[in-house]
């Protein structure tokens, strides 16, 4: 990990890994991106996240800290999802989002990956706050925000704002 987050972005549980522009364009390209992937491969939303980063970089405004990252199981070295964030902090605010393989679902691990980078980020000079969004049905991705301590605020052209400070 770069900028000596390493420790802050791992649990018991799991470690969240950088996605570097050239593991988003392998995993956007349909490789693994070196990475062991529990159902195969990424889900869409990391497959986003990739193309994003890789528009960031080309962009010349990717910052590795404030990118993607896979959520790794340490136990098993095997790569479940990814979690991360929407660019630097702008105004005193950043975005993150996450999502997982449907296989890695439902045993709390986008909850333990979301309060990993939400801690990272409260924790950095100058952010006061961190945003998520969902779409209303998303009840799944809602109950993830609870428990990482985020409370609803409104909406955004028809998402659902959650707020954590």
């Amino acid at each position: 990990m770069t900028d000596g987050i390493g420790e802050l972005l791992r649990t018991e549980r799991i470690e969240l890994r950088p996605i570097t522009p050239a593991i988003a364009a392998a995993l956007r390209a349909g490789d693994d991106g070196g990475l062991d992937w529990l159902g195969g491969g990424p889900f869409e939303g990391t497959l986003d996240a990739c193309g994003g980063l890789l528009k960031a970089h080309e962009a010349g405004l990717y910052e590795e800290a404030w990118g993607a990252y896979a959520i790794v199981l340490r136990a098993e070295g095997t790569a479940v999802g990814g979690v991360g964030f929407h660019g630097p902090p702008r105004g005193g605010s950043c975005e993150i989002g996450y999502d997982l393989v449907p296989p890695a679902r439902g045993r709390g691990l986008a909850t333990e990956a979301a309060r990993l980078v939400t801690a990272f980020a409260l924790a950095h000079p100058g952010v006061d706050h961190v945003v998520a969004h969902t779409e209303p049905a998303n009840v799944a991705s809602q109950a993830v925000l609870g428990r990482a301590g985020f409370a609803r605020d409104g909406e955004t052209e028809g998402l659902f704002r959650f707020v954590r400070r």
